[in-house]
């Protein structure tokens, strides 16, 4: 009977709750078992009269109906903790992945202005270090023109200084053998006539090649001597008693001029010399500055 049906249905209140997850097609399913069920038993009350074997032959489909709807109630029922399980794992595992993406957004969100700053910083120290560089080039640039001007002017100097110190160690060199040749003779009577030619020229080549560091050196009358030995010294040398006499004295004066002469140009060599290391030493302070810059 319905009531019968109704009792079975309330026996167990755990299953009848979790029919309530049952999907929508199954619960209509299960609802139209349980109407047709219920067709089945709402007989007339008069088919209450019949007899026991009856019945029970008027029954027997009842029964199978049944046991088929409490066998589909448990299939159900088994699904429903199925599908109730497997929702709570989805639902464990979404609010799992739920947290974890939230937090792996707000990582990435965080990251990212992060490195939005970087980037802002890193552009801003960029285009300051190119502007740096284009003044250090410029500057390299600059050490460079003037570091090239000043080896320019260096290797002038260097090559004036060895041309200047060559032609002075000739002329003093000379002059030494002049004066060498004047020392052993007490005048120029005594002196053979290629050595005083010798003399002349040494005397001619070293007025002529330094005359602008002799001019604040000889007097005007040295000078003059000088001029007269060079142009005629066979004046200078004569056997008569009376030029002896005349010229004598003067052999003396020009053995002081060649004395004088040697001195002049070993001092003005020792000057040179002395510039030329404090030229050498003011390039390479320079160049090591500009290397350095």
């Amino acid at each position: 009977s319905s009531s019968s049906f109704a009792r079975l249905s309330f026996r167990d209140q755990r299953s009848s709750h979790r029919l309530s997850v049952l999907p929508s097609s199954a619960m209509a399913v299960l609802r139209t078992a349980v109407l047709l069920g219920l067709g089945l038993f709402a007989t007339p009350a008069a088919s209450l009269t019949f007899d026991a074997a009856e019945a029970a032959d008027k029954n027997r489909p009842v029964s199978k109906v049944i046991t088929l709807l409490k066998d589909m109630l448990k299939q159900l029922a088994k699904e429903a903790e199925e599908d109730e399980a497997i929702y709570d794992k989805m639902a464990c595992w979404c609010e799992t992945n739920d947290r974890e993406k939230t937090k792996a957004i707000a990582d990435a969100e965080a990251k990212i202005e992060m490195l939005t700053t970087k980037i802002e910083e890193l552009t801003a120290m960029s285009a300051r270090l190119n502007t740096e560089i284009k003044n250090h080039e410029k500057e390299v640039a600059e050490n460079q023109a003037a570091l090239d001007k000043a080896t320019a002017i260096r290797e002038k100097q260097l090559a004036e200084f060895n041309a200047e110190e060559k032609d002075l160690l000739e002329s003093i060199s000379a002059l030494k053998s002049a004066v060498t040749v004047l020392s052993k003779h007490n005048s120029f009577i005594q002196m053979p006539a290629t050595h005083m030619q010798a003399v002349s020229l040494t005397m001619q080549r070293a007025m002529s090649k330094h005359s602008a560091m002799l001019a604040g050196v000889l007097t005007r009358s040295e000078r003059k001597l000088v001029t007269s030995f060079i142009q005629a010294p066979q004046d200078y040398f004569d056997a008569e008693p009376t030029f002896k006499q005349s010229y004598a004295p003067q052999s003396g004066e020009i053995f002081g001029i060649l004395s004088q002469m040697k001195e002049t140009f070993e001092a003005n060599l020792a000057a040179s010399q002395k510039e030329e290391a404090e030229n050498q030493r003011a390039y390479e302070d320079l160049k090591a500055a500009k290397e350095a810059e």
